[in-house]
C-alpha cells in the first residue's frame, strides 16, 4: 500500500515540493465548494492605508517645516490692523474752536476789567471754577492765536496746542477740553491751561540739485510767456498749456510779470518714457499803485513748474509754490 502510493502521487523533488505546498495552503477546497482565500489578501488593504496615512503625515511636515518659513519670508503676512478698528470719535474742530475762544478771553487781561474776563471766561470753564482761572494784577495781551495739534486722549478728553503770541512773544497754549458727545454738542475747559514755549526755528538742510543748461536755456523764453499769460494776458495761456492741463489764471490785473530771476532744471530721468521735469522758477511780479501811474512795487515769489517734454517742444503741466527755494 506505501509504495503503490508513492507510485500513484508520483516522485517528488525538493524544487516541486515547495509550490506543492503553496498550492495546497492557498487553494485548499473550502466548505460549500469554494476557495479559501489567500493568505494575507485582506490584510494588503491595512498595509495600503497605512502608507497612505504614512505619506500624508510626511507630506505636512513637509509643508509645515519647509515651505510655510519660505511663504512667510517672501509673502509676509501684514500685522497692520484694520483701519478705524480702534479709531477714537472725539470732535476735534468743535474742541479747536472752543479752545481758541477760550484763549482769547484767558491771555487778553487788564485788572481794570476783570469782571469782564471772568463773564467771558464763564462760557468756557465748568460752573464755579472761574476764579480758578484769575490773574490778579496781569496786563495781558494776546494776538495770532492759532490751533497747532488736537492731541486726543480718549473719546471725551483731549489737548488742543495753540500757537500764541504773549505780550509780543511767542509761545504755545496747551488746553484742555472735555467732549460730552463725539458731535462737540456739550464742550468745556476741562482743567487749568498750560504756557510753553514756541517751535525752535528749524535748519534748512543742503537741497541744491544740478541743472540741466540746455534744457534750461529751451524753458526759459517759454516760461517768460506763460508767466505774462498767467498774469493777465489770459487768452494765450492755453497755448503755453499742455492737452487737456487745467491751469487756473490769475484774476484780473492785481499783479504784472515783471522778470524771471532763477529757473532751475533738473536733468531728465534716464529711461522715462517721457521727458517730464518739475523746473523750479524764481518770478518778480509788478503791483501797480492803483493810481494809474507808473509807481509799482515788486513781489519776488518762487514756483514749482511741471513742464513736459514734446518733440522740441515744451508744454506747462502744474504749478504750484516751491519748496526749499532759497538760493
Amino acid at each position: 500500500m506505501a509504495g503503490r502510493s508513492a507510485a500513484g502521487r508520483g516522485s517528488v523533488t525538493d524544487e516541486d515540493a515547495p509550490a506543492e505546498a503553496d498550492e495546497t495552503f492557498d487553494a485548499a477546497p473550502q466548505p460549500g465548494g469554494g476557495r479559501r482565500l489567500r493568505a494575507g489578501a485582506g490584510g494588503r488593504w491595512w498595509l495600503w492605508g497605512g502608507r497612505a496615512v504614512l505619506w500624508a503625515f510626511i507630506i505636512v511636515v513637509i509643508v509645515n517645516g519647509v515651505w510655510l518659513p519660505i511663504r512667510e519670508n517672501f509673502f509676509p503676512q501684514s500685522t497692520q490692523q484694520p483701519v478705524g478698528e480702534d479709531t477714537v470719535e472725539f470732535p476735534e474742530t468743535a474742541a479747536a474752536s472752543l479752545a481758541v475762544r477760550f484763549a482769547d478771553a484767558y491771555l487778553n487781561a487788564d485788572p481794570e476789567k476783570a469782571s469782564e474776563r471772568a463773564e467771558a471766561l464763564a462760557q468756557f470753564v465748568p460752573e464755579g471754577r472761574v476764579t480758578a482761572f484769575d490773574l490778579p494784577g496781569a496786563q495781558l495781551s494776546a494776538t495770532g492765536i492759532e490751533v497747532i495739534t488736537v492731541e486726543v486722549k480718549d473719546e471725551h478728553n483731549a489737548l488742543v496746542r495753540l500757537a500764541v503770541n504773549v505780550n509780543g512773544e511767542p509761545m504755545t497754549l496747551d488746553v484742555p477740553v472735555y467732549a460730552a458727545d463725539s458731535e462737540g454738542t456739550a464742550l468745556v475747559v476741562s482743567g487749568r491751561p498750560a504756557l510753553l514755549a514756541a517751535p525752535e526755528k528749524a535748519s534748512l538742510p543742503d537741497t541744491s540739485f544740478a541743472t540741466d543748461s540746455e534744457a534750461r536755456a529751451e524753458l526759459e523764453p517759454i516760461l517768460k510767456g506763460f508767466f505774462e499769460a498767467y498774469a493777465h494776458n489770459h487768452e494765450h495761456l492755453d497755448r503755453y498749456l499742455e492737452p487737456g492741463a487745467e491751469v487756473t489764471a490769475l484774476p484780473g490785473d492785481f499783479l504784472r510779470f515783471g522778470k524771471i530771476t532763477d529757473t532751475k532744471v533738473p536733468p531728465a530721468v534716464p529711461g522715462a518714457t517721457q521727458d517730464v521735469r518739475v523746473a523750479q522758477v524764481t518770478v518778480v511780479w509788478l503791483i501797480p499803485d492803483g493810481s494809474g501811474g507808473d509807481t509799482t512795487a515788486e513781489l519776488t515769489q518762487s514756483y514749482d513748474v511741471t513742464v513736459v517734454g514734446d518733440d522740441g517742444s515744451w508744454y506747462v503741466r502744474d504749478i504750484r509754490g516751491a519748496l526749499n527755494s532759497f538760493d
